[in-house]
């Protein structure tokens, strides 16, 4: 697995031309994606030609500084003229009408974009096993999942068929398949990159991020696609710091922080015990290690699960079969709603005749059109992971039940993040596990949601928090998987979880 940063070095000496790795790579897609399934789309023309294009830059001595990026984009970002279908029926032929602020960062630096990357419905998942397309595959292990839902550009950058790639966290959702397929994934905080051009599942909490094969491909690629943006107004007004630098620079003595709560029951004790190898390491070269207390993260699951699902359902809401998206066939839905109303129609001329009416309030019951459009749109449309979680948070949004769960999850959201605030004020970063487990079977989890939610224990806090993460790989477990480490780190510090990324890479070699 090539880094950019050494393709990027033999480009400039002129031993590596951009449509020669371009090439090579679109082989290794040919070759490993039909049984892997990262890839869902790519015009092997068209990047050929991007390639060339970009190469007479490169010759110029014009090229931006991602140059010798090959690039993968989660289905989840928006790419002009590309099919944009969140991996759901119900967006299965919506084309894309302008590019994602990312995409255009990339494009400015001369990134080369390469195709589009399976993910779970809507970004609903953590095992990318809920596709249309079907389910990506671990390229370590063809029987196991990938993790998700950006499963696809985890697996992607593994198996070598990009060098760089881009995903969306919502709840751990680059980091968990970061651990589960060996490579490096980075979650920026929340605003410190663009949103506008994702499509939202939950939009405080979603965030893109890149994966890569060591941590100064993943710092070089934060620095280009962070930044203010107008279009989004949630984005935050904080300067960019010049995150490759920064990792060079690492001369201070770090304090981690190692959060009890962390390190508990459910763990799988060869984690645990990777990672405290890897923690004595840390030690060795100099880092201080702080025991500290995160009383609320026994709470993270429960409380993400409330408000993300509430904003899924409101988010959700706008695909109804009228604007744009899979629509039901309408004329079959006035077919049946005919021959519903002329069946009662006829009940009522009987009722009436024997002097009932009753059957006029089953009449009254019937559908419009519209409405019935709305219903079968979506119930065709959308898989049955999205339809839990729609029916979840709606559920957590009505009337009755909003003060109980609703309310209450955000001022537990507001505990979670006075924790990790209380901690940044002792320690630079904190670590943990990024997933309970190595990766699981495919389809071992599909009819327990429960379980499947409890893989993202140790990554839906820091999306709660709105703070930065890293996962980065830290050893393989007997099973032969890979397991990785997590940094977690204050508010636009991504430096510094930078950094302890960096320490953990030159432990081992």
């Amino acid at each position: 697995m090539e880094n950019l940063l050494s393709t990027q070095e033999q480009m400039k000496s002129g031993k590596l031309k951009l449509p020669d790795l371009a090439k090579t790579y679109l082989d290794v897609i040919k070759s490993k994606n039909p049984e892997i399934n990262a890839f869902i789309a790519y015009d092997e023309e068209s990047v050929l030609k991007q390639a060339a294009e970009i190469q007479k830059k490169i010759d110029a001595g014009k090229a931006g500084q991602l140059a010798g990026a090959v690039v993968g984009v989660k289905d989840v970002i928006s790419e002009k003229g590309k099919k944009l279908t969140c991996s759901s029926n119900i967006l299965e032929n919506f084309e894309a009408v302008y590019n994602a602020t990312v995409v255009n960062k990339l494009h400015g630096e001369d990134a080369l974009l390469i195709g589009r990357l399976n993910m779970d419905e809507f970004a609903m998942g953590s095992s990318t096993e809920n596709s249309i397309y079907g389910p990506t595959k671990n390229p370590h292990d063809t029987s196991k999942v990938p993790g998700g839902s950006s499963g696809g550009s985890a697996a992607a950058v593994a198996a070598g068929m990009c060098n760089v790639s881009l995903g969306s966290d919502t709840g751990g959702s680059i980091r968990q398949p970061a651990s589960y397929c060996g490579v490096v994934g980075l979650k920026p905080t929340y605003s410190r990159v663009s949103r506008y051009g994702l499509v939202a599942f939950a939009s405080s909490f979603d965030c893109i991020g890149p994966f890569s094969n060591s941590v100064e491909d993943a710092a070089l690629m934060l620095q280009h696609i962070s930044g203010h943006d107008p279009m989004d107004n949630s984005s935050a007004d904080v300067p960019v710091e010049n995150y490759s630098k920064a990792i060079q620079n690492d001369s201070g003595k770090l304090k981690i922080g190692v959060p009890e709560e962390y390190f508990g029951e459910g763990l799988d004790d060869e984690i645990r015990t990777l990672i405290n190898e890897q923690l004595k390491g840390l030690e060795k070269d100099g880092a201080e290690l702080v025991p500290i207390n995160l009383p609320h993260s026994k709470y993270g699951i429960a409380t993400y699960y409330i408000l993300a699902t509430a904003e899924a359902s409101s988010n959700l809401a706008r695909y109804d079969g009228v604007r744009y998206g899979h629509r039901a066939d309408f004329k079959e839905i006035e077919k049946e709603l005919g021959k519903e109303r002329e069946s009662i129609e006829k009940e009522i001329k009987v009722a009436v005749a024997a002097g009932k009416e009753e059957a006029l309030e089953r009449l009254a019951k019937v559908d419009s059109p519209l409405v019935r459009l709305y219903k079968k749109s979506r119930t065709e449309g959308f898989g049955k992971e999205v339809k839990r979680r729609i029916l979840l948070g709606t559920y957590v949004l009505s009337a009755g039940y909003y003060d109980a769960y609703y309310a209450k999850a955000q001022k537990v959201r507001r505990l979670i993040k006075q924790d990790f605030e209380n901690a940044f004020d002792k320690v630079d970063v904190i670590v943990s596990p990024t997933a309970p487990t190595t990766a699981f079977d495919l389809g071992s989890n599909q009819d327990d949601p429960v379980q499947m939610y409890l893989n993202d224990i140790y990554t839906t806090t820091a999306n709660l928090a709105g703070i930065c993460g890293i996962s980065v790989p830290a050893g393989t477990h007997s099973n032969g998987l890979p397991v990785g480490i997590q940094f977690l780190g204050n508010s636009f510090r991504e430096s510094d979880i930078l950094r302890a990324g960096r320490r953990i890479e030159q432990l081992n070699g």
